[in-house]
């Protein structure tokens, strides 16, 4: 019932719009590194000073407009300028449909080959993201496309999915990051149950860690990130060969200690004013998450559910006030 209700608020345009309005709202400050370039590339500049590495996100999907996806791919090149000038170690992660994917594969297809083209010469990697399942064969297209002129392209791989390790297979040779997915899918292409979503999980980073060419570890799941750590020393497989990532804001500490034992550890850094979507998103990914931000988002007298469902509600009814008064 949660993650239902937390991915219905996160489709719902009216309070994305919103949300865009009244700034960072309901404790996303503490999950989205600020709404424009410069609150990131600090953002970027503290992590790096723990021996952290970022990957950054420019908010925003779903994209239907043509302008809108120019101006977001403009956005992005911005980016990319801003990490070289400020020679922080950052990649870029993208997602198609933000760049007009569900407008016109080619019109997509070129606004990302210009970003990759920039990055390429700055010697910057891009991660093109995956969404829903209905994109996900279009950005498999990308993919193979972009790979025709440029080696600095990856993807991820979503262990929810049924047919995760043939995918994964057909990838082997790219860098690819392995999430556990936090769309709302099927019973017939995606596992519905946690536990098979974490066993998928393991077994395909296992195989990719044997058999493919770098692996980007994304979970919050300790226990898991324990049996990681006892197989990659089990089987020799070199700290160059992968990295541990998680999301800003979430697990501070443990991002932390990872780093600090000597793990590459990447943090996923997403900002921008179109914050509502991915926020409400992390918290129907897993319950777990409520738990992850409760203490950074709500004091200790606030009851974690209600209090996010409370922010949504009065972020509709800000807005509706706002709107009555023009009447």
């Amino acid at each position: 019932m949660l993650k239902d209700f937390f991915m219905g608020l996160s489709q719902n345009q009216f309070l994305n719009n919103t949300a865009k309005k009244y700034g960072l709202k309901m404790g996303a400050q503490t999950v989205v590194a600020g709404t424009n370039i410069e609150e990131a590339i600090r953002s970027i500049k503290e992590l790096n000073a723990h021996g952290i590495s970022c990957t950054v996100d420019n908010l925003g999907e779903f994209v239907f407009k043509e302008e809108e996806a120019v101006e977001a791919k403009e956005q992005i090149l911005k980016v990319i300028e801003a990490i070289y000038k400020n020679q922080v170690d950052a990649h870029i992660s993208l997602k198609p449909t933000q760049l007009g994917l569900d407008i016109d594969y080619h019109f997509c297809l070129n606004n990302v080959k210009e970003i990759v083209d920039k990055a390429n010469n700055y010697g910057i990697f891009v991660n093109i993201d995956m969404e829903d399942y209905s994109h996900l064969q279009p950005t498999f297209d990308l993919l193979d496309d972009l790979s025709l002129e440029y080696e600095n392209v990856g993807t991820v791989i979503q262990s929810y999915f049924r047919q995760a390790q043939e995918y994964l297979e057909k990838y082997r040779n790219f860098r690819i990051r392995i999430v556990k997915g936090a769309y709302k899918e099927s019973d017939e292409i995606a596992y519905p149950d946690k536990k098979d979503i974490d066993a998928n999980f393991i077994k395909i980073t296992e195989w990719h860690l044997l058999n493919g060419k770098f692996t980007s570890i994304a979970t919050h799941d300790h226990q898991i990130i324990n049996h990681i750590k006892e197989f990659v020393k089990k089987n020799n497989i070199p700290k160059e060969k992968f990295e541990f990532q998680m999301l800003y804001g979430f697990r501070k500490d443990l991002q932390l200690k990872l780093a600090s034992e000597g793990y590459n550890f990447c943090t996923y850094v997403p900002f921008g004013n179109d914050w509502y979507g991915y926020f409400m998103r992390r918290l129907a990914e897993r319950p777990q998450n409520l738990n992850l931000v409760a203490k950074q988002v709500f004091n200790k007298k606030t009851n974690t559910i209600l209090g996010v469902a409370a922010g949504a509600f009065l972020l509709g009814r800000m807005t509706k006030k706002k709107s009555n008064r023009r009447k």
